[in-house]
């Protein structure tokens, strides 16, 4: 069993701050095979932006790699661990690796067992396996693999395999050992706030770092102070597919934040239209007007212009960019040029792809 405590202390140390932590794409050719060398690069670019982890084989690293007939879940959270470990020994530094868990508890207990023997410090657990049983199923589910391995929760949204979890699934969820954080992601402010009120409740809001997944409304939840009872919550980082691209600028952006609530200021109104200029660009990346169709076409669109991918392909030949969404990832990117990282990006891409 891999605890919280055996993490290397600065790399906890910094999750507990709040860092940015990217959940990885998967690097693939034309012919849709695995290409390790864009893969390192996408590392390379993380960890030179100053992200604080990266996640693999989650969501945006496409669930597909878990197929039979595909088989590249091991090979990719096995090559992109080297990669982390050989770029960051170079750049003098550790960051928190995260492997994305799926399935039912045998295929869980699996692939955390495989993330540890490959380095990997936490896991993010999909339960959208369980989308149909009981909470208390789930919760079993949780603790099995939590004694195997530190666990990040994951309240994903109905629109994209997740399901509503009630306050009282979290206030349980929060009691069990070996829980790291929560990701929460559910775009909604109801149920984001049955997580936070839930941790409060369990007396876990120092052993449980709070996490924002909410891609609709990622500035505000950075800045909101929680108050539940005595106790005073804050979202601290964020584990985010949109923190896949323009990372510089989301390192940047998170440090503002938090050098602004050491300082006691008031929040400036320019931070909440900053917000919404985020908001717009996550619109054009992750095309909720398609029920989120275009997401991961999308946040490779983005890093194809950029010149960290050679194109936008996926493992399933039917996810490509929706009907105008290569228009709007154009408006977004001339309407709010402070947001994008391009220039940084062009300043270190020869050596990333090296």
């Amino acid at each position: 069993m891999k605890k919280i405590n055996d993490i290397n202390p600065r790399v906890l140390a910094n999750f507990r701050k709040g860092t940015v932590i990217p959940a990885q794409p998967l690097a693939l050719n034309e012919k849709r095979e695995f290409m390790p060398a864009s893969q390192a690069a996408l590392c390379r670019y993380y960890i030179d932006a100053g992200a604080g982890g990266i996640a693999v084989g989650v969501h945006s690293t496409q669930f597909e790699i878990r197929n039979p007939e595909i088989a590249l879940f091991e090979p990719v959270l096995a090559q992109t661990s080297k990669f982390i470990d050989q770029w960051c020994k170079k750049a003098g530094r550790k960051i928190l690796k995260v492997s994305g868990v799926c399935g039912k508890t045998e295929q869980a207990a699996y692939e955390a067992n495989f993330a540890i023997k490959n380095g990997y410090d936490a896991c993010l657990l999909s339960m959208s396996a369980y989308a149909n049983d009981s909470v208390e199923a789930m919760l079993e589910h949780v603790r099995a693999i939590a004694k195997i391995m530190p666990l990040i929760g994951f309240y994903l949204q109905p629109g994209v395999g997740g399901r509503i979890l009630p306050y009282e699934f979290w206030y349980e969820f929060a009691r069990i050992e070996n829980i790291l954080g929560i990701k929460m992601a559910p775009f909604n402010r109801y149920q984001t706030f049955d997580v936070v009120r839930a941790v409060a409740d369990a007396g876990k809001e120092n052993d449980i770092t709070l996490y924002t997944g909410n891609d609709d409304n990622i500035l505000v939840d950075l800045i909101s102070e929680y108050k539940i009872g005595e106790k005073s919550l804050r979202i601290k980082g964020g584990l985010l597919g949109h923190w896949c691209v323009w990372t510089k600028k989301a390192v940047e952006l998170l440090n503002e934040i938090h050098i602004l609530i050491a300082s006691g200021q008031p929040v400036p109104n320019e931070i909440l239209t900053r917000n919404i200029e985020i908001t717009d660009s996550n619109a054009a990346f992750f095309d909720p007007s398609h029920s989120f169709a275009g997401c991961i076409p999308g946040i490779h669109e983005v890093l194809r212009r950029q010149g960290l991918l050679a194109g936008t392909w996926c493992l399933n030949p039917d996810e490509v960019l929706s009907p105008g969404q290569s228009e709007e990832i154009t408006r977004v990117h001339e309407a709010y040029p402070h947001l994008n990282d391009d220039a940084f990006v062009k300043a270190n891409l020869d050596k990333w792809l090296v």
